[in-house]
């Protein structure tokens, strides 16, 4: 079966051509951050009226490259949510248009699945049970994968996402857009150790994070700084440590008390190297495994919709005609497969 992934929850336009027999065939990504620099942050509006403009041609060239013709085509599968309901309403509706000019079934992916489902893209022998660490601007859960579509919510954030977190500390500190990216860089100049955060909601049970807090606490660090950049590339450091450390602590507890052999990390701040280092360290430990995409299949991408959504279609499950979209949806309302 060939399934064409959409991805346009947010703010990059994701095509991918995934084939259940051969694996992935292409994939390409439009990047609207050169759009919303000016501002600061995602503009939904503008967000909405660039994915109009680029997934026709996105889908084009990458049916292309996957040496295909449009009538080739199985199945399409998109992102229904979660997301911006505009931005959201462009891939489905052109997914939904495009399943019924080919009389082909169609389906919504849950966003978050397919940032969970990315590391099995490339490592077919990765099967559940695992716990999973979904980690990006909007989300920070861990969640325990018996099977697939069978989902059990072990903890999430009860503020800022980590990710969100790594841009709203970014920008305080003066960074240019998009900020995360751009403190992890500068802490890598940083002496670890100068500044010491807090590690939030490690003194107590429980595997809920909280992040809005350090935030606070860079921000007074900064104020009362020399702000320098030395010294910015030093508060970087130390947040990004409090940060991982945090995230590596939750996991710990997380594996600990599932008994579950296997991590997966999925979502844009799985592409952090210091994250990546320190759970690798984790799992030697703990003679576990952890188990990333590689660093372009953790940001939103349509592979990892084309391979959720094939993995939904080979069961049977599918789509009617009508375009719906669900801003907000619970990843364990989904149905297993």
């Amino acid at each position: 079966m060939r399934v064409l992934g959409i991805e346009t929850s947010c703010d990059e336009t994701g095509v991918a051509v995934y084939d259940t027999d051969r694996g992935l065939l292409a994939h390409a990504l439009y990047s609207q951050i050169a759009l919303h620099a000016e501002y600061g942050g995602v503009v939904p509006e503008l967000a909405s009226r660039d994915h109009v403009r680029k997934l026709l041609p996105l889908a084009r060239q990458t049916l292309a490259e996957a040496g295909l013709a449009v009538a080739d085509l199985d199945g399409v599968a998109y992102t229904a949510g979660p997301g911006l309901v505009g931005a959201l309403m462009v891939g489905a509706a052109a997914g939904r248009a495009l399943a019924w000019a080919l009389d082909v079934p169609a389906i919504g992916v849950h966003h978050m699945e397919g940032h969970l489902l990315a590391p099995l893209l490339e490592d077919p022998g990765l099967k559940p049970p695992f716990v999973a660490l979904l980690v990006s601007g909007g989300h920070t859960q861990l969640v325990e994968v018996a099977a697939i579509g069978d989902y059990r919510l072990l903890g999430e954030t009860l503020d800022d996402a980590a990710g969100e977190a790594f841009d709203k500390t970014a920008k305080l500190m003066g960074l240019p857009y998009p900020g995360g990216p751009e403190l992890a860089r500068l802490a890598e100049s940083g002496r670890p150790g100068l500044f010491k955060f807090s590690r939030p909601m490690t003194d107590r049970p429980g595997l809920d994070f909280s992040f809005s807090g350090l935030k606070t606490q860079v921000l007074l660090a900064w104020q009362a700084s020399d702000k320098t950049p030395e010294t910015r590339a030093h508060i970087a450091r130390g947040f990004e440590d409090a940060v991982v450390e945090t995230l590596a602590i939750k996991c710990d507890r997380a594996l600990q008390q599932t008994g579950a052999r296997t991590l997966v990390v999925a979502g844009g701040v799985g592409a952090n190297t210091r994250l990546r280092e320190r759970l690798h360290m984790l799992a030697a430990k703990r003679g576990a495994r952890v188990c990333f995409p590689r660093p372009a299949f953790c940001t939103d991408n349509g592979a990892m919709i084309a391979f959720a959504g094939a993995l939904r279609l080979l069961a049977g499950q599918h789509a009617d005609a009508t375009v719906t979209v669900a801003p907000r949806w619970d990843m364990a309302s989904l149905p297993a497969v």
